[in-house]
Formats: structure tokens, sequence, C-alpha cells
């Protein structure tokens, strides 16, 4: 029966021996066979083996070898030999003499180890052989001391008794058990390492915590956790601290209000067409081609409208597709036969009908109304020759015209407002603009406020009462006919969000007063309506406008008075355009 040197454990066979310490001792961490010192290095137990063990005992079985730990380089295994104690060819302390021995020993064998240590500077080493000759005289040493058995398995099992009370730490990842942490940790990162030279994965340690990730995004995110914690710990610190609900609630405060400044700054931009949308021509493209999409434009149609289009704005001049001639004279026909209830009626010189079309919908109310001011004014020879164009512009060339009246310096205000820029915009235009443009043609013109009601229900009798003497203006006479055919151009009337053209006034017998209103926003089908005799006593209820119908706040009125402007009074009244201001009534 053999009985292994380390551990105790008996075999029938050599060679199970051989196998027994080749795998469960030889291979291990290095530790000296012959006593309880483990955990040193491979130099050092070398040098243990020959100062603390005796070498009397080794005989002829020639010097045991140690087999070095992995890892080990070439240049360990071709050290110098030094002869290792005797007692190792003799069972390592298998006798009862020799464990009393190992065990007298081994409170010198750490000054032997710090004094071979720094003998090992010097060039001296610790003997090695190869492990099956190691084997093969312990094994030999097992048959010629098979009578001290009994006394070696006592000193044994009180070596191994007093392991046990040692700490002992075992492997999470294998059967191996180590004597300390730090032995486990070298141990755990062997594993570590082989993992990594097996598989070729990466491993990205966390540098706040012991978590380690398989890639740098996942730890890209659990650092950033870290962060977005360690944020929300110090904002709850700063929380508790004094004034901090008043401070968070103003900075909350803030940013709602500027917030909702911003969104209401975009609607208003949207609302009046200063958005970048595009403008007219973009508008009319969009609109074509939602008929085409719908099937109700053909491709070829569509291409053929395009090109009017072009062609129209190319010119400058109107295409005349919303355009209705001769409302004001179909109107003079029929109150000379007809609405024998009024006393008087008022009607400027002729005017067109200019209505909007899928180009400038919702937004190009104020150009049309130049348009019809302009039709009327080419009637007139007092202002025709003033006019650039022989005839109505386009909405885009009437944006160029506007412009070019900024330019001049009229109404800087206004044209900053514009950013200097109307064409290829959607954008809202009033009275200011509009006198800009007459100013600049040369045509003398006046702005006329009613910034508030000046009768019951929140009318405006005073605004009736200002568009009668406007007409009455044109004759000197004390008692006028039924109708008064002037020559007084229709007044622009603006309010807030729409803009219509005063073209007449009505007197019925009991004193009450009622506008004629052309409106931008009724289609060219209502106002051909007024052309025919069949047609027009309904179709006037939609010009006639009473004092209870304009309910707005504030109105304004562009009135062209005075005939044309001098050249003198021109360059005053762009001076005094920089601080534009309307008469108030009242």
């Amino acid at each position: 029966m053999l009985t292994c040197a380390f551990c105790g454990e008996e075999m029938m066979l050599e060679e199970d021996m051989k196998t027994h310490l080749l795998l469960s001792h030889l291979e291990k961490a290095s530790r000296c066979p012959l006593c309880s010192l483990s955990g040193v290095s491979y130099d050092e137990l070398s040098f243990h083996i020959s100062s603390a063990h005796p070498e009397t005992q080794l005989g002829a079985q020639g010097p045991p070898h140690i087999t070095p730990p992995a890892g080990r380089s070439a240049a360990a295994n071709t050290q110098s030999h030094k002869t290792p104690p005797s007692c190792w060819a003799q069972d390592s302390c298998d006798t009862d003499a020799e464990a009393t021995h190992c065990s007298d020993t081994i409170d010198c064998h750490k000054q032997d180890i710090t004094s071979k240590s720094r003998a090992s500077s010097t060039g001296e080493t610790a003997t090695i052989q190869s492990p099956r000759r190691r084997q093969k005289a312990v094994a030999l040493s097992n048959k010629d001391n098979k009578g001290f058995k009994s006394e070696h398995s006592k000193a044994i099992q009180k070596r191994l008794s007093s392991k046990r009370k040692e700490e002992l730490f075992s492997c999470p990842m294998c059967p191996q058990v180590c004597n300390s942490c730090e032995m486990l940790q070298e141990h755990v990162e062997l594993h570590l390492q082989e993992q990594h030279s097996a598989g070729g994965e990466k491993r990205f340690e966390c540098p706040l915590c012991s978590v380690v990730c398989m890639d740098s995004s996942s730890l890209q995110e659990h650092v950033e956790l870290h962060l977005e914690h360690g944020a929300a710990m110090n904002s709850a610190a700063a929380a508790h601290s004094p004034g901090s609900d008043q401070r968070l609630a103003r900075e909350l405060q803030r940013e709602d209000e500027a917030r909702q400044e911003r969104e209401d700054f975009k609607k208003l931009q949207k609302q009046f067409g200063l958005d970048g949308g595009g403008g007219y021509s973009r508008q009319m493209e969009r609109s074509m081609e939602k008929a085409v999409a719908r099937g109700l434009l053909g491709p070829a149609e569509f291409h053929c409208k395009r090109a009017e289009m072009m062609e129209s704005l190319a010119s400058g001049l109107d295409d005349g597709r919303t355009r209705t001639q001769g409302v004001l004279r179909a109107l003079s026909e029929y109150y000379q036969t007809e609405a024998r209830n009024c006393v008087h009626v008022w009607l400027s010189a002729d005017t067109d009908h200019f209505c909007s079309s899928a180009g400038d919908t919702g937004w190009g109310c104020g150009y049309r109304n130049i348009q019809m001011l302009l039709s009327s004014l080419h009637t007139i020879d007092a202002y025709a020759p003033l006019l650039q164009e022989k005839a109505v512009p386009s909405i885009p060339r009437v944006q160029s015209m506007i412009e070019e009246a900024w330019k001049e310096g009229l109404d800087p205000h206004g044209a900053s407002h514009f950013n200097q820029r109307l064409q290829g915009t959607r954008a809202w235009i009033g009275a200011t603009e509009i006198y800009a443009l007459l100013t600049s043609l040369g045509i003398s013109a006046r702005i006329i406020d009613f910034h508030r009601p000046t009768g019951p229900d929140n009318s405006h009798p005073q605004l009736f009462d200002w568009v009668k003497q406007y007409f009455q203006s044109s004759r000197s006479g004390r008692l006028p006919p039924r109708l008064i055919q002037t020559s007084m151009p229709p007044l622009y009337l603006q309010h807030q969000g729409h803009s219509r053209s005063i073209v007449g006034l009505e007197q019925r017998r009991n004193g009450s007063l009622s506008l004629l209103l052309l409106d931008p926003a009724s289609p060219a089908s209502d106002t051909r309506r007024l052309l025919s005799r069949d047609t027009l006593p309904t179709a006037l209820k939609q010009l006639r406008k009473p004092p209870r119908s304009l309910k707005h706040t504030q109105y304004q009125l562009v009135a062209v008075q005075g005939g044309a402007v001098c050249r003198g009074e021109t360059g005053r009244r762009i001076v005094s355009s920089r601080t534009l201001c309307a008469e108030r009534i009242p």
C-alpha cells in the first residue's frame, strides 16, 4: 500500500500514485512536499527545500525535481542545480522521526527563505529534476519505510486537522480551494484570461463599480446610469435647500412663458404668411396638383393652366379670371328704376370686382382690394396718368410695387415688420401698405382710424357719417337727386382679419344709412348675379351692410382725395411716413 506524502491518500499501484502526484500536486500551485508551507513562489520554495530539509538521506536516488508552475519561463528551467534534502527521497517525512524533523524545522523555514532569497540574486537556485524521477524516488522511499506508516499517518492527520482550522476560499469556476483571498483572486483572473484567449471577446469594466460589460455601448449606458443617478442625488439635495422650491417654480414659469411665446410667434407667422410656405405661384401650383390627384383636372390641362399662369406672372398683369366688370353700371340702372324706399343713393366711380383665387385664398383680400381701387383709378382722368401699368397688376406685381415704395423710404416701420420683403410670401397687408403704394405713385391718400365704437351695440355711426360726407364732397348742390353717380374712387375698409371696398351708400326714408361693400371673399359667380335684373335684388342683400352688421372694435379707411401729389409734397409725405399716424375719429 502506497501513501501520498502530500495529502495522505493511500493507493495500491505505483502508476496510480504517480498519476495522483502529477495531477493533484505537481501541477497545482507551488507548496513544500515535506511540510505545510504553501503559497510561495517557485524560487522561494526551491530555496526553502535546499535549506530547511537536510540532504544526508538522499542516497543514490539522485536529487528530486520540482515541477515548475504553469507560466514559468524557459530560463527558469535551466537554472543551476542544488542538492535538495535527503528526506525527500525517504517518502517526505514518512517516518515518525522525519515528521518530527519536519515540524521542528518549520519555524526556521521563513528565515532560510529570506536568506536564500538574497542568495538568489547572486545566481544560486534549487536543483530541478523531472516529475517522473521525483515520483519514482517517492515510490521507492515508500517501500523502504513501510514500518513508519502508522506514525506518519498520525502526523498527516494532525497536519490536516490544523489546516481545517484555516479559512478556505473556493473557486466559483472550478473545484480549486485556496488558502487566502489573494490566491483566489489570482486564480480567478487566470480563468478569465483563459476565457478571453479562448473566446476572443473584449470585456469592458465599469470604472465606477465592478460590473463588466460585453461591449462599449453597454458600458456607456451603464456609466450614464451612474451619472444620472448622481445628478438626481445632487438635484434632490439641492431641492431640500432653503428657497429651492421658489427658484424651481420661477424657472419652470419662465420656461413655460418662453415656450408659449415661441409657439404664439410661429402661429402668427403662419397666420400672416411669414412662415416661408411660398407665395401666390406656389400656392396656385399646389392647388392644381391637388385637383389632378382628385381627378378634377387632367395632366394636359394642368400643364396648360400652369403655362398660362407663368405667362401672366411674367407680364405683371392680372389674368382676369377672378374679375367681374360692369357691377357699378348694373347698380346704377337698378337704383334708377327700383329701390323706391331709398331717399338717396351714392355710388363711386366705375369699379371692377376681384375675388380671391386658389393662389391667394386665406390671405389675398388686401391685394384684391388694391386691384379694385386701381381698376377705378384707371377710369378717372385725374389719376389714370399716374399709374405705371395700363391695366390692373397681378398680386406678385402689387407686392413688388409695395417693396419699391419701401425702398423710397415710405413707412420704414411697416417695411421692417415684413423684413423688407413681400414677393414669394403669403403676407397679409393692411391700410399702411395701401397708403405707401398710393403715395409712391404720386396719389394723395389719407388713413382715417375709427379706433372705438361710437354708437349702441358697438356700432360705428360716425364711420357712416364720414362715408356720406366723402361721397357728398363731389357735388355742391343742396338738393341732390335720388341717385348720385360720383367720380370718387372706392374706399378701402380694413378691420381685424379682413378688408373690403366701399362702392356706395344708401340713405332710407327714416334716415338710416347702409354701406354697399364689394367683398373679395365673395365668389365671382355670386357677383355676376348683380349683372342680371332678375337676380340683382337678391344679390344686393349681400352688398348692403347696415350699422348693426359692423361690430368690430376698430375700423380703418384709406381714402383717395386731393388728386395728384406734387414732387415737393411727395418728399414731405415720405418724411412724415416715418412716424405714420392715422386721423383718429373720434
